[in-house]
């Protein structure tokens, strides 16, 4: 399912003085960059965010694949869903983006998942209308506090299986909070990791959908 693109640069981000290990894909004339936020105990190898950015590469789209804990974080089982470290080390990435010469005219946009799709919500809060799109693969993006959700800008892209029944809940209590253009998809047949046959294709598709209309082509609604 993982596919490697010759694009793919190994890059690493530094962030309070220690490198985040990172895989940058820029395409040629792409306008707009996908920043990945992986849910507890994933990584920038995740296989189900590399194939989805392997269809945004295909499409034109930029994307930035990181390492948000360090490898010793990541073995403390509550860091993995320390929200507020997650929101700010998305919020420093993204500056790193802004301060890049080629990539700091880029639209950008967040793909989360799991707890990573709170710490995006919280994040592009935070900025403002900088964050043109959000993508919540099989997220909780209710635990980011109901004040945030309400001040998010961006339109923003739900998805969860259909068998997850959960998640799906969560998913309509974050939906029903957020104030801007937004859309919330169920998946049929697909559990939590939508490891079920075309349920990850569904994902990657409706995601480059969203991207292509809101990070490329500029548009609002």
């Amino acid at each position: 399912m993982i596919m490697t693109e010759a694009n793919d640069q190994e890059i690493e981000i530094t962030l309070a003085g220690t490198g985040h290990k990172a895989i940058l894909n820029t395409p040629p004339n792409t306008q707009g960059i996908v920043l990945f936020v992986h849910g507890s105990g994933s990584s920038r190898n995740s296989p189900r965010n590399r194939y989805v950015a392997s269809v945004l590469n295909e499409a034109g789209v930029a994307t930035l694949l990181f390492d948000l804990l360090t490898e010793e974080e990541d073995q403390v089982y509550e860091t993995r869903f320390d929200i507020e470290l997650l929101t700010r080390r998305l919020s420093e990435v993204t500056e790193w983006i802004t301060q890049q010469e080629n990539l700091r005219q880029l639209a950008i946009g967040y793909f989360g998942a799991s707890t990573g799709a709170a710490a995006a919500l919280k994040a592009a809060a935070a900025r403002g209308t900088s964050i043109k799109a959000i993508v919540s693969r099989g997220g909780r993006p209710d635990l980011a506090a109901q004040e945030y959700l309400s001040h998010v800008q961006a339109p923003t892209l739900l998805m969860v299986g259909g068998l997850d029944d959960g998640v799906i809940d969560f998913n309509q209590l974050a939906y029903n909070r957020l104030q801007c253009i937004k859309d919330l998809q169920i998946i049929p047949g697909a559990t939590h990791l939508f490891e079920e046959p075309g349920t990850l294709e569904q994902v990657a598709q409706l995601a480059c959908n969203w991207f292509v209309k809101y990070l490329t082509r500029g548009k609002s609604e």
